[in-house]
């Protein structure tokens, strides 16, 4: 499983994004493409990005002074 690569700035903007996303389901226009508000909803709930990781990009601050072993 990729690491937590979204900070906490992009996490929220994805939910807010997915959230509206997916309310165009239910208000107007009512279109089915708002399902594809599920992917940034998952991602910012998730904090993982397949695409970042792909990169190798980031938004997520580094800890100092941590060390895995």
């Amino acid at each position: 499983m990729p690491p937590v690569n979204e900070g906490t700035v992009d996490r929220v903007l994805r939910v807010v994004l997915g959230l509206t996303l997916i309310s165009l389901v239910f208000v107007c226009p009512k279109t089915l493409w708002g399902w594809i508000g599920l992917l940034p909803l998952m991602t910012g709930l998730v904090g993982r990005c397949g695409v970042y990781y792909l990169l190798g990009f980031s938004t997520c601050p580094l800890k100092t002074g941590t060390s895995k072993r």
